[in-house]
């Protein structure tokens, strides 16, 4: 098939244009940098240099690929990953919002057989069980700045699901493992180094993690056998904070964090950083492994985080075709 891949040279894009590649596929990345746009090519893909927030520039774009498929996995994230940050998701929202938004519209005109969508696995309601599946309550009453972060989501979400073409919806847990905020490098291991990542209260805020290379042989999984629907695309391990953060502290060589009263965070941090210390669910992926026939190369971010942090699971590559 021919697929467009928008956001191609993210996170998820670095591993996963090899691996439409190596399945047969034809590849158009998008980029706004001319210097990635060459890294494609050179992969193999065709690049097409582009800034989707330009209007009518979506459009235009598949009047001139014609893709069989899109993948949209456009994000614009901070490099500083931090939840007190106000700002932390506005230009996120704003490249789902307008390119995602217009990139949808223009698939559902122009004869687009099938659209994967990216969205997080981070936003059901902090109700009832400590991990949900895809039927469970979403978050749309988050405090902000998640709460408009999850309306752009959903209004992505309902619209690939309503649109004329195959439309499926990938709910991503959190990323890990090379170009993410958990490299490291990158901003979550900066904060757990300098111990300004705490375990809040009891540590129960239940989070789901994948690594980037297994999130990337899922999509090739979804792209060639998943239904029209929504599919949670996480490992195998949901996991409390008291449980991950320690660990990843040690795989980082740092110290222990420091533990602080949970009534303590919500006026120092903010709501959402709150939030996100004491309420987060985690989610499921029996629906991924059943119907993707899909299954984590990590199933573990133990393990993952002992060794794959830097680097991929030398069988990712060989998962995503399995």
């Amino acid at each position: 098939m021919k697929v467009l891949l928008a956001g191609a040279t993210g996170a998820i894009g670095r591993p996963l244009v090899p691996m439409l590649l190596a399945a047969g596929h034809e590849v158009v990345g998008t980029t706004r940098s001319e210097q990635r746009a060459a890294g494609l090519r050179a992969a193999g893909a065709e690049a097409a240099l582009c800034d989707l927030l330009e209007p009518g520039r979506a459009r235009a774009l598949l009047e001139q690929t014609r893709p069989d498929v899109v993948i949209d996995q456009l994000t614009s994230l901070p490099d500083d990953y931090d939840p007190r940050r106000k700002d932390l998701y506005d230009a996120n929202d704003r490249i789902r919002r307008e390119g995602s938004g217009a990139l949808i519209a223009a698939a559902a005109k122009l004869g687009v057989r099938r659209y994967l969508v990216q969205s997080v696995a981070f936003l059901y309601a902090p109700e009832g069980p400590a991990v949900k599946d895809e039927d469970a309550r979403v978050w749309d009453d988050a405090p902000p700045p998640f709460a408009r972060a999850v309306g752009v989501l959903r209004a992505n979400e309902q619209a690939v699901l309503a649109g004329p073409f195959e439309g499926l919806v990938l709910r991503y847990g959190f990323f890990y493992g090379p170009g993410t905020h958990y490299a490291p490098e990158g901003s979550i291991a900066r904060q757990v180094k300098a111990r300004r990542m705490p375990l809040v209260g009891d540590g129960s805020s239940t989070w789901s993690y994948v690594h980037v290379a297994d999130a990337a042989a899922a999509t090739v999984a979804a792209l060639e056998r998943g239904a029209s629907g929504i599919y949670n695309v996480v490992d195998d391990e949901p996991a409390p904070m008291r449980e991950w953060l320690p660990l990843l502290a040690d795989a980082l060589g740092a110290k222990r964090p420091w533990r602080v009263p949970a009534w303590l965070v919500r006026p120092f941090a903010g709501p959402f950083a709150a939030a996100m210390a004491t309420q987060l669910r985690g989610a499921a992926n029996a629906k991924a492994k059943r119907e993707l026939r899909w299954s984590p190369a990590l199933p573990s971010w133990r393990e993952g985080f002992r060794t794959c942090l830097d680097r991929d699971p030398p069988v990712a590559a060989v998962k995503a075709g399995s």
